[in-house]
């Protein structure tokens, strides 16, 4: 076995060396110099970022950078040498060495924790993720080298258990059954939101989530506590980072890039964090089948302040009053002009080739500002105070007005005859124009309390209350004409003024306890009410978890409870354009039990997770899938459930770089009282999903690193528009992706030269994607033949891409 691994590591290596000449002629001219370079890790073999390494008796050092890599150039030879490291919560090792000349020594230094006893008790804290059910922690180095579209940070969710993203142009996702807009995303304990036009993958900006400032996140896929807001299906808490040095970044790419700086100022009372991200995805989109110009331009700033209120701390070391300062502006635009079309699809008995001509083009544009004022005070090491207020304001425009005629054939498939693969026939044409002046502007001001309060080592009480102000308006013009099998007919006409404005209050309050470290239970419970329908909600939830002493390093889960979601404003608008103001909350049962296990294997530590999952589901408001906008039937007559199984097996499979396989196996149906077909498939029905996130580097050199990220899924229901009976009666084809990433490491020491005085690292990398070149599906339109059938014509997302991209790491030369 060892045999095998070693040869395909061999042929790795000659792959790159292939495939990356120039770095390595960068590698080959840096390595003439003495140097002692490695890793720095836990006893868990996880990095150890922003440990110290220095000589002993010279006035030379490094630290070490997120991934524990540091690197010391120009050493002494011939003597022996005394390395000291140093970090926070761990303790201090010596390494002594001798160097030859032009000598490259290469060491992995493992550092033990710096363990206090209480009372021979260990005291284990209440927030370790192993007590948490159906919560993963991402670690943000791993979102910057995952090879996908955009960089987009919502692309590490697709490799995660339960969690479904069947596009690579779109940053929505859906989890164990839910729909994009049933997922809270929280940053700095202020809550974000996304923009609500767009209707395709391509029209779509850049998530929120920057992956330049996130310092930890926090994902859950269901069963949350109570502290958190009303949603249905996830919570993703993420925190921004509050740097004590100054450095930056700035990413280059086919697809887009991104600039980056942090630091503090003011005497490191104020500390900040800065990020601009622009993504060009017009390379892409050239290998849609839908050819034309393509003309999209997304930018986005953000930015994280965080200041200190005077010099008094607590005994744990926090400012006793402290404000954060969070700031978004999103600017998207999106213009098209769509030329032609050609689609093959059907079977292998028949197939069918259409043709579209275009004329017109579209228009999308939307700017998303967001922001939040947040003031922390601990009046006392026990009790920690916030107080935040936050507003978001969206503005959105939707302008097409297209024409295009189309042409449906049949395809030759004898291949013995000359016009093999050759239209032979037409069986439908037709024509269509759509016009849309469309605008959404909205506004969300929240005024909103939030505390803590360690009674003692096993209580903590949360609590907190929360005022909304929100308004919409709404205007739609929109209407399409089609003409085919003889006949002509408006659809989809829409001419409606809206606005809505209303006040919601919700608050919650919690309590954890933790009798020992085997015991931790957390209970708690929110409440909420809302002006528009005057409903009054209630969701009590409870989290068990317990390690058994006969089991070992076994953990066993538990959670119950009930979601609500309120409407906001989409779910109030149905397909007609109607607002129902009557339309009550939906609500669902959570019921989970999982199990986490932590295995040995190959001297490092393996985590096997699985969860069992129910979900009933009452009031439900029931939508069709349209690419990636939902069009909802603004009504509370549909019950659903789901039920599924989740499992993930992450560790270092190869030493230094973490890997995780993800399966989930899931069924979620509807019974729409509306219609008569009883229990159905919902639209976001995946049976199964199976993803992997694969990291390997070249024996003895982990700077160059093999990335794969791999997607497998079941094909998601479909149906004829505007057919009730018929919403789930086909199944769209499996969905396949595979994206390969090659990188190199180039580390700069701290003695270094010229650019290395200011520079950190440099990361570059190769990038294949969509490795298989799968035709995957995003959409489909449906054409009517001269008999006056109905063809599902398959929108297909991007082709095979290469994508080149660049990360350059600088830093304060003073320090």
């Amino acid at each position: 076995m060892s045999d095998i691994i070693l040869s395909l590591r061999m042929r790795l290596f000659f792959f790159l060396i292939c495939f990356l000449p120039s770095l390595l002629l960068v590698q080959n001219a840096t390595a003439q110099h003495t140097q002692i370079k490695g890793w720095i890790k836990d006893t868990l073999n996880k990095p150890v970022p922003g440990a110290t390494i220095r000589l002993e008796n010279l006035s030379r050092g490094t630290s070490s950078d997120e991934n524990g890599y540091f690197q010391l150039s120009d050493i002494p030879v011939n003597q022996d040498l005394v390395l000291y490291i140093r970090s926070i919560n761990h303790q201090e090792k010596q390494l002594t060495l001798r160097l030859k000349q032009g000598e490259i020594r290469e060491v992995t230094i493992i550092l033990e924790a710096a363990v206090q006893k209480l009372n021979e008790v260990k005291v284990t804290t209440r927030n370790d993720q192993r007590m948490q059910v159906s919560v993963v922690q991402i670690k943000p180095q791993d979102v910057k080298t995952l090879p996908s579209t955009f960089g987009d940070f919502n692309k590490i969710l697709a490799t995660l258990p339960g969690v479904v993203s069947n596009n690579e142009l779109s940053s929505t996702y859906s989890v164990r059954g839910g729909n994009y807009d049933e997922n809270l995303i929280y940053v700095n304990n202020i809550e974000v939101y996304r923009p609500f036009l767009a209707r395709s993958g391509q029209q779509e900006g850049l998530s929120f989530v920057n992956p330049d400032l996130v310092k930890s996140v926090e994902f859950s896929s269901g069963g949350w506590q109570a502290k958190y807001g009303d949603k249905l299906s996830s919570v993703m808490n993420v925190a921004y980072n509050e740097p004590t040095q100054t450095k930056g970044s700035v990413t280059l790419g086919l697809l887009g890039g991104s600039l980056h700086t942090e630091g503090t100022a003011l005497k490191d009372k104020l500390s900040y964090t800065i990020g601009v991200r622009r993504k060009q995805s017009q390379y892409l989109l050239n290998t849609l089948e839908v050819k034309g110009e393509y003309l999209p331009a997304f930018t986005d700033i953000q930015g994280y302040f965080r200041y200190v209120l005077g010099n008094k701390k607590t005994s744990s070391l926090a400012p006793k009053s402290e404000i954060g300062l969070l700031l978004s502006y999103g600017r998207n635009r999106y213009l098209t002009r769509p030329v032609s079309q050609e689609t093959t699809f059907g079977t292998f008995s028949q197939q069918l080739r259409l043709y579209v001509a275009y004329a017109g083009q579209e228009l999308l544009n939307y700017d998303l500002g967001q922001g939040g004022l947040k003031f922390t005070h601990r009046p006392s090491d026990k009790l920690t105070l916030n107080f935040i207020g936050s507003a978001m304001n969206t503005s959105e425009r939707e302008f097409y007005d297209t024409e295009s005629a189309y042409r449906l054939c049949e395809i030759d498939l004898d291949p013995n005859s000359p016009t093999y693969k050759q239209c032979i026939g037409t069986v439908g044409v037709g024509s269509e124009y759509k016009y849309a002046r469309n605008q959404l502007n909205g506004r969300i001001l929240s005024l909103e309390h939030r505390a803590t309060y360690e009674m003692n080592p096993r209580n903590r009480f949360e609590w907190g209350i929360r005022y909304n102000r929100e308004s919409f308006t709404d205007k739609l013009n929109q209407y399409s004409f089609a003409d085919s099998a003889d006949y002509a007919m408006f659809r989809d006409t829409l001419f409606t003024n809206l606005a809505l404005s209303s006040n919601r209050w919700n608050g919650y309050l919690q309590h954890s306890y933790s009798k020992d470290n085997q015991h931790t239970l957390t209970y708690g419970a929110r409440i909420g009410y809302w002006s528009v329908n005057k409903q009054w909600l209630i969701s009590p939830s409870i989290q068990y978890a317990f390690t058994p002493n006969w089991v070992r390093e076994t953990t066993l889960r538990f959670a119950a409870g009930i979601y609500r979601q309120p409407p906001l404003y989409r779910e109030l608008r149905d397909q007609q354009g109607h607002l129902n103001l009557n339309l009550r909350a939906q609500s669902s049962l959570h019921l989970i039990a999982g199990m986490r296990q932590t295995i040995q294997m190959w001297g490092r530590e393996f985590v096997f997770n699985s969860e069992l999952y129910y979900k009933n589901l009452w009031d439900v408001v029931a939508y069709d899938v349209d690419n990636v906008r939902l069009r909802y039937y603004a009504n509370n007559n549909t019950r659903a459930y789901a039920v599924g199984a989740d499992f993930r097996f992450s560790g270092e499979f190869i030493k230094g770089a973490e890997s995780w396989f993800s399966l989930g196996i899931m069924q979620t149906k509807e019974d729409l009282s509306f219609d008569q077909t009883g229990y159905i498939r919902r639209p976001t029905d995946q049976r199964v999903t199976l993803a992997v996130f694969f990291q390997d580097h070249l024996p003895g050199n982990p700077s160059w690193r093999v990335y794969l990220n791999t997607i497998v899924g079941t094909g998601l229901p479909f149906g004829p528009p505007k057919n009730l009976n018929y919403r789930s009666a086909l199944h769209a084809p499996p969905y396949r992706r595979l994206d390969i990433g090659f990188s190199k490491i180039i580390a700069f020491g701290s003695t270094s030269k010229g650019i290395g005085k200011f520079g950190d690292s440099i990361w570059i990398g190769v990038e294949l994607l969509n490795a298989l070149g799968a035709r995957n599906v995003m959409s489909y339109n449906w054409v009517t033949d001269v008999n006056e059938r109905q063809y599902a014509v398959p929108n297909a997302l991007s082709a095979r891409f290469l994508n080149f991209r660049v990360i350059v790491r600088v830093k304060d030369p003073k320090k």
